[in-house]
């Protein structure tokens, strides 16, 4: 059975992702590359509750997480 993923919300109906969160959310995903798993915690814990929700719901609309992010970004070799 072929499954399809429900549209995503408007962009309008999306919780905004701050530019300060978006910096906080690179830095976690470069320091899980590097294996500083603390580091990449860290990151993410500094972004606020908002641009959290942004985050996750954006990648609910793709189908993916962030565990998924974090534990590609620790397996991939640059």
């Amino acid at each position: 059975m072929l499954r399809t993923r429900p549209a995503p919300p408007p962009p309008a109906a999306l919780p905004v992702i701050r530019p300060l969160a978006a910096v906080h959310f690179r830095e976690a995903l470069t320091a899980a590359r590097g294996n500083d798993l603390p580091a990449a915690v860290g990151a993410l814990l500094a972004i606020d509750n908002e641009s959290w929700q942004g985050i996750t719901a954006r990648l609910d609309s793709v189908g993916g997480t962030v565990a998924d992010l974090l534990t590609r970004a620790v397996g991939e070799v640059w």
